[in-house]
C-alpha cells in the first residue's frame, strides 16, 4: 500500500506500523522501490531500490521532511527513467561528483588508470582492486586534487585499514594507490608518488602459507578420506580431481566442459580465468580421465564440471571445497583446496622433476610475459610423464599401509 504523509508523519522510532518493538531501523514501503527508513533515533531517509545488471542496488534520496513524499516520488521516477535507458543511477551519481571535482582529482584518475589496464587483469582481480579503492580509498581522497595528496594524507587513509586489522589489504592498497599515482606522473597530473614515501611506516606483514600436507602417510589419510565422502557426488568428484590437477581452487569450481578434450587428455584453462592471463594446459592422467568419464553423464550436458546446487549456469560455490575438507575433519590450519597445490609442488621437487616443468604446471607468473605468451605448452610432454606418475604415485600412498 502507498504511503502518506499522515503515516509518514506518525512513524515513531522503535515501534514498527504493525505494533512490534524494535531497536533497529525499520522500513515504510512506497511503490516502485521507494521506501522510508526510521532510524531508533528517529530520523527518517528516503531510499530506492533497484536492480542493475542483475545486482540490487540502493540510493539515497535525501530527508524527510526536507524533501517530501511528493518529491523523493518524483526524483524516484527520475532515477527510474535512467535505468529504463540503461544509465546506472549510482554510476551516474558518481560521475556528477566526479565531475564536479575534475579530471585531476585522485578517483579520476584511478579510474582511468583502472579502465586502461583491466584488460591485462583477470575479470575477478580487476573487481577486486575496484572495490578496494571504492571502500577503502575514495570516501577519503577520492575528491583530492591528485598533485596535492601528501604522504602523510595517504598514510591516514592505509591506518584505517591498519587498525580494523585487515594490514595484509593496507599494504596491497598502498601498491596500487601507487600504481596510480605513477600514472598521474606519465599523464602529466602529478610529480611524484608519495606512496614511496610511507615504506616503513606500516608494520610488515607476517608471511602466511595455505595450509596443506605433504608428510606422505599424512597425504594417504587425506586420500582415503577423500574416496570416503559421503556428501554430493558432484563434491566428491571435485575433492578426488583436485590433487591430481593442482589448479588453483577458482579455476577447478569454474571447470567447463567445453574446456576439455578427454581424447587428448587435456584441460586447457582459456587465459581470461587465469590468473596471469594466459592460457594453460593441464595434462590429464588415466585417473584423472577415469573421474571425469564418471561424472559426465551427471553433469555433462550443462556447462560446468561442477554447478551450483542451486542453478545449473553457475559454478559451485567458493566455500565447497573447503567445506568437504571440513567435513571430513580437517581444520583450515590442517588443509584447504590451495593445499594441493602446495602439496604437488612439495613432493614433485623431492622427487627431482624439473623445476621448470613444475613451475610451469602450477602456472606461476612468468617474468617475461612475451615469453610466457608463447610458451603456455613449454615443458608439455615432460609435464604429461610427471602428471600420470604423480597420478600413480597418489595412488601408490593409497594402497600401502604406512607407518
Amino acid at each position: 500500500m502507498p504511503l502518506s504523509d499522515i503515516k509518514i508523519r506518525n512513524a515513531k522510532p522503535g515501534i514498527k506500523p504493525d505494533g512490534s518493538l524494535t531497536h533497529k531501523p525499520y522500513r515504510l514501503s512506497d511503490e516502485r522501490g521507494l521506501y522510508l527508513e526510521v532510524s531508533p533515533k528517529g530520523g527518517k531517509y528516503w531510499r530506492l531500490k533497484y536492480r542493475f545488471d542483475g545486482k540490487e542496488k540502493r540510493l539515497s534520496l535525501g530527508v524527510y521532511p526536507d524533501i517530501s513524499l511528493k518529491i523523493a516520488r518524483d526524483r524516484r521516477d527520475e532515477l527510474r527513467s535512467q535505468i529504463a535507458v540503461g544509465i546506472d543511477p549510482s554510476n551516474a551519481r558518481k560521475a556528477e561528483k566526479l565531475s564536479k571535482a575534475g579530471a585531476e582529482s585522485f578517483e579520476f584518475v584511478a579510474r582511468e588508470w583502472h579502465g586502461k589496464f583491466r584488460n591485462g587483469w583477470s575479470d575477478d582481480y580487476a573487481d577486486r582492486v575496484l572495490t578496494n579503492l571504492e571502500n577503502n580509498v575514495f570516501p577519503w581522497i577520492g575528491t583530492h586534487h591528485i598533485y596535492d595528496i601528501t604522504a602523510s594524507q595517504l598514510l591516514a587513509v592505509l591506518r584505517r585499514i591498519e587498525n580494523r586489522g585487515a594490514l595484509d589489504t593496507a599494504h596491497r592498497t598502498n601498491q596500487q594507490c601507487g600504481k596510480v599515482f605513477r600514472y598521474a606522473v606519465a599523464t602529466g597530473r602529478a610529480e611524484r608518488d608519495p606512496s614511496q614515501d610511507i615504506r616503513g611506516a606500516l608494520p610488515p606483514v607476517k608471511s602466511q602459507h595455505h595450509a596443506s600436507l605433504t608428510e606422505p602417510k599424512k597425504i594417504a589419510e587425506l586420500l582415503k578420506a577423500i574416496d570416503g565422502y559421503s556428501g554430493s557426488y558432484v563434491t566428491a568428484c571435485a575433492l578426488k580431481l583436485a590433487p591430481l590437477v593442482f589448479v588453483r581452487p577458482k579455476e577447478l569450481r569454474s571447470a567447463e566442459w567445453t574446456e576439455f578434450d578427454l581424447e587428448k587428455a587435456e584441460w586447457r584453462i582459456p587465459a581470461e580465468k587465469m590468473k596471469m592471463r594466459l592460457l594453460h594446459i593441464i595434462p590429464l592422467s588415466k585417473q584423472a580421465l577415469e573421474i571425469l568419464n564418471d561424472l559426465k553423464p551427471l553433469t555433462g550436458l550443462g556447462k560446468y564440471l561442477f554447478p551450483s546446487i542451486r542453478s545449473l549456469s553457475r559454478p559451485m560455490s567458493e566455500n565447497t571445497i573447503n567445506g568437504a575438507l571440513r567435513r571430513l575433519g580437517y581444520t583450515k590450519e590442517e588443509m584447504t583446496g590451495h593445499g594441493f597445490r602446495s602439496m604437488a609442488s612439495t613432493i614433485l621437487n623431492e622427487q627431482n622433476w624439473n623445476r621448470d616443468a613444475i613451475e610451469r604446471q602450477l602456472a606461476h607468473s612468468e617474468r617475461d610475459g612475451v615469453r610466457a605468451a608463447y610458451n603456455y605448452a613449454e615443458y608439455l610432454p615432460e609435464r604429461q610423464r610427471m602428471m600420470q606418475s604423480w597420478a600413480d604415485y597418489l595412488d601408490e600412498l593409497k594402497s600401502t599401509q604406512l607407518i
